[in-house]
């Protein structure tokens, strides 16, 4: 099973996430893609790993997503990736938009591949209105284009609003 998780910012989509990672009854790692430059991403960060079970390894990973998907994919595994937008914004601060595509077209091409079971969170951040900066409007255009490919991709796409998940195609389920 393969899903991703959509949502606003506080819409409960990293503990709705959670909520199905533990419930799988898998060993789950947990992918942070957040980087603690500044003290309120701290405390964000610190907020998060004092809610997940002791027992998830976290892997820190802000850039080679598919690379670390694909060292830590296994049968029995479920990988919960938190989150993809703040990936987006990492890519975006490297390059010119060199290290964004190759990256995310990494991430398309190694899920279908992958042993296991994934969910991917990220932030919807297309319901408002257009930027004004260039940059800002690059990431909402990357993050829209991601989000499209992802979920014509993946078996289940779930849409989180005020802490409701709105089941958007398939269902986040396992077998066995």
């Amino acid at each position: 099973m393969q899903a991703l998780i959509l949502g606003g910012a506080r819409s409960g989509k990293s503990r709705h996430a959670e909520q199905l990672a533990r419930q799988s009854g898998r060993e789950v790692i947990y992918i942070a893609t957040a980087e603690a430059q500044d003290g309120e991403m701290q405390a964000r960060i610190a907020h998060h790993r004092a809610s997940r079970p002791a027992h998830w390894r976290t892997v820190e990973e802000p850039l080679a997503l598919a690379a670390a998907l694909q060292q830590h994919a296994a049968a029995n595994r479920l990988l919960l990736v938190d989150c993809l937008t703040l990936w987006l914004a990492n890519l975006l601060g490297v390059d010119a938009g060199q290290c964004l595509h190759t990256e995310t077209q990494a991430l398309l091409t190694t899920l279908p591949s992958l042993p296991g079971d994934v969910l991917l969170v990220s932030n919807e951040t297309g319901l408002g209105v257009v930027p004004l900066g260039e940059l800002t409007r690059r990431y909402v255009d990357a993050a829209g284009r991601l989000h499209q490919q992802l979920a014509a991709q993946l078996d289940a796409v779930v849409f989180m609003v005020a802490g409701l998940p709105l089941t958007l195609k398939g269902t986040p389920t396992w077998n066995g």
